[in-house]
């Protein structure tokens, strides 16, 4: 694994790894300060075990971790895999839009000069 991703893994407020007869079928976590900002990140089911509630299961972890986490109300994100929002939907995630725009920035580590 390369570096960058064991750091991003470690990294993580809180994770979790589903394993059907010691192979790893799921995974979410979550990233953010802990306190008001939670992101969830990386919901992935392999897609021969979708459909089973396997995401559902992770989802509901990762938000049962945030609320006994959370300092007071929380900002709870994430980006929706295109064809997966209905999924999050059902959870109480809503497309903000036009009120909202989700925006990223990807940025590559600086060189030593």
């Amino acid at each position: 694994m390369q570096r960058w991703l064991k750091m991003s893994l470690a990294n993580s407020l809180y994770s979790l790894v589903v394993q059907n007869e010691g192979n790893v079928v799921g995974m979410g976590r979550i990233v953010g300060d802990g306190a008001m900002y939670f992101y969830i990140q990386d919901v992935a089911v392999l897609p021969e075990y979708q459909g089973k509630g396997i995401g559902k299961q992770i989802t509901d972890k990762l938000l049962a971790y945030i609320q006994n986490t959370c300092a007071g109300p929380a900002f709870v994100g994430l980006f929706a895999a295109q064809g997966k929002e209905e999924f999050y939907q059902r959870f109480g995630f809503m497309d903000h839009s036009p009120d909202m725009t989700g925006m990223f920035l990807v940025m590559e580590k600086a060189t030593s000069l």
